[in-house]
């Protein structure tokens, strides 16, 4: 062979070697392998659940598995981090509480930012918080237990799972909205809270509604609202905190969203949410998740990029005036 024609040869095979991937390869369908959706809590929670339930659905429609990683720690901070640093190829997704805002202020620095880390991609459902008393405090309703606060301040104690939890937010929120003067006792987790609770050590918590239910069933407490600005669908009969305390900006629900890392291509994001809004329509999810107390809400990315921006002020100036602290 020529030496003219050996060099064009040569050319031609280094040319092909370094040619990129062709834009077919490239653009799988997605999914095209399984999505994982980080959970940062422990398993059994009621995100846990959500997560649980929506990916099984997920799964079985895209003929694609979606699995639950829960990582839990750090308020949240753990998990959340891993998903804001994870690739943005829609494989690694956030499944999560509103503690992702909350954190922002609780927290003196957390290893992300809630809006620029994260792409929104839908709200998911509300649990809705009982405000609950011990039958010893002889109010039978919300506006009696304003005023016997007020006739007893400093003399009332609440309870809640510890510093900094949506519990806890909860009662300074109604603090701050109705002017009354109650005690709070931070324990490591629900069930101490619940266990003093019900033998009168504390007075009042607020606890989701499918926990409480029973326990006001059999007579132990007593429920004087359900739902912060909406009632609960579990107990129709029982008032909001807003309709009982008539105020308006007492939202004390804790939401549930999904969220992928920031970038994260818009067709995917898309897709994404096209699908959790049917699934959260279907009766036998809207089932499921109702037994566990949470409400399906959907929506879109332009709303639960709103409610990210407008909570991380609301929870502020909580946190703010009212001093709180993490743990």
């Amino acid at each position: 062979m020529p030496r003219s024609a050996s060099l064009i040869v040569a050319a031609l095979v280094a040319a092909i070697a370094v040619a990129p991937v062709p834009q077919a390869r490239a653009q799988e369908p997605y999914p095209s392998k399984p999505i994982k959706l980080v959970v940062p809590f422990t398993p059994g929670t009621g995100i846990d659940i959500l997560a649980r339930t929506l990916g099984q659905r997920i799964g079985e429609d895209w003929k694609a598995s979606a699995i639950v990683d829960n990582r839990p720690g750090a308020s949240g901070n753990i998990g959340t981090e891993l998903v804001a640093k994870a690739t943005a190829d829609g494989y690694t997704l956030l499944t999560t509480a509103n503690t992702i805002v909350l954190n922002r202020s609780l927290f003196k620095t957390i290893p992300y930012d809630p809006i620029k880390d994260f792409e929104p991609i839908a709200p998911l459902a509300v649990g809705r918080l009982a405000l609950v008393t011990h039958p010893s405090v002889p109010a039978k309703s919300v506006k009696e237990l304003i005023a016997y606060a007020k006739a007893n301040r400093g003399k009332l104690f609440y309870g809640s799972p510890g510093n900094g939890t949506p519990h806890h937010l909860a009662m300074e929120l109604f603090k701050a909205a109705t002017g009354i003067d109650v005690v709070h006792v931070p324990y490591k987790g629900t069930a101490g809270a619940v266990q003093d609770l019900l033998g009168g050590r504390v007075s009042l918590m607020f606890l989701p509604v499918h926990v409480a239910l029973p326990l006001v069933e059999s007579g132990k407490l007593n429920m004087l609202a359900a739902g912060g600005t909406q009632r609960a669908s579990a107990t129709p009969n029982v008032p909001s905190l807003a309709e009982a305390a008539d105020v308006r900006d007492i939202d004390t629900d804790i939401w549930y969203a999904l969220y992928a890392p920031a970038g994260t291509p818009r067709e995917i994001v898309a897709k994404l949410n096209e699908e959790v809004n049917r699934l959260l329509k279907d009766p036998a999810t809207i089932d499921t998740l109702t037994k566990q107390g949470l409400q399906p809400t959907g929506g879109s990315q332009d709303d639960l990029a709103r409610l990210t921006r407008s909570d991380l002020e609301r929870w502020a100036r909580v946190v703010h005036d009212a001093k709180i602290q993490a743990d």
